[in-house]
């Protein structure tokens, strides 16, 4: 599964966490008061399963018990923010597509702020459906192997019976891939195995990468952090393959 486009976003700015830790939190709210929002106003997780997505999504950015109730009791209030989702298309340099994942209260804000992104670092914003055919949407499950106890050749012979399609096994986690549609159906089978996810989403998977030389590849990872440090950015996806001597240099950074 080529989940490593992401997992190379991940990794470039994994010694940056911390500054970033208020950046995730950002993104933790937006995901609990869509998920509330899109459910009629229900702050009840034991009814609403978008809800118990994002509060574990939440907690896997260690994000504090108290402030994800505050956050509930907010969303589930009339005075709760109004987002809408949005999603922008373009390429970066290089031949490079992306694919952006946003969360706003100001579209007009975040139109201009992504297209300025693109057009000042070498990229071209596109029409909406233009790059879509790029990606494939899939279902993509991480869990802590501290907490795993199970033995992970039976427990992936349970997880196929979920809906998974692969697995992919790295030093600390177990990431798992289904179809788009069996997003929520594997979610349910996670709850249903006492799993606890680090982190559930749907992610834009490239059915086809490219493969850049290391200065250019390094021009696509900062244009992909450009946009993720916008407050409006929920994520980013995008065609760079991370090869052995591009991963070799991100662990020389750190």
């Amino acid at each position: 599964m080529a989940g490593h486009s992401k997992w190379a976003n991940i990794k470039h700015r994994k010694g940056a966490q911390d500054k970033k830790r208020a950046k995730q939190f950002t993104r933790a709210i937006k995901e609990i008061t869509v998920a509330i929002k899109e459910n009629n106003q229900n702050g009840d997780p034991d009814s609403n399963p978008a809800l118990r997505n994002a509060i574990q999504n939440a907690k896997g950015v260690n994000m504090p018990k108290d402030t994800i109730e505050r956050a509930i009791k907010k969303a589930s209030g009339a005075d709760a923010d109004s987002y809408e989702q949005m999603t922008f298309e373009g390429y970066g340099p290089h031949g490079i597509a992306f694919f952006i994942e946003c969360t706003t209260d100001n579209t007009n804000r975040t139109i201009a702020s992504v297209r300025s992104i693109f057009s000042k670092n070498g990229g071209s914003l596109g029409t909406n459906g233009s790059l879509e055919f790029l990606f494939d949407r899939k279902g993509v499950f991480t869990l802590d192997k501290a907490v795993i106890e199970r033995d992970w050749e039976m427990l992936q012979l349970e997880l196929i019976e979920g809906g998974a399609e692969s697995f992919e096994n790295h030093e600390d986690v177990f990431v798992i891939y289904t179809e788009f549609t069996d997003f929520g159906k594997m979610a349910q089978h996670l709850e249903e195995l006492n799993i606890e996810t680090k982190n559930a989403e749907l992610q834009r998977i490239p059915l086809n990468t490219v493969e850049l030389p290391i200065n250019q590849a390094q021009q696509i990872l900062n244009l992909a952090e450009k946009f993720e440090d916008d407050d409006d950015v929920q994520n980013v996806f995008h065609t760079l393959e991370l090869s052995e001597e591009l991963a070799m240099a991100l662990d020389e950074e750190e």
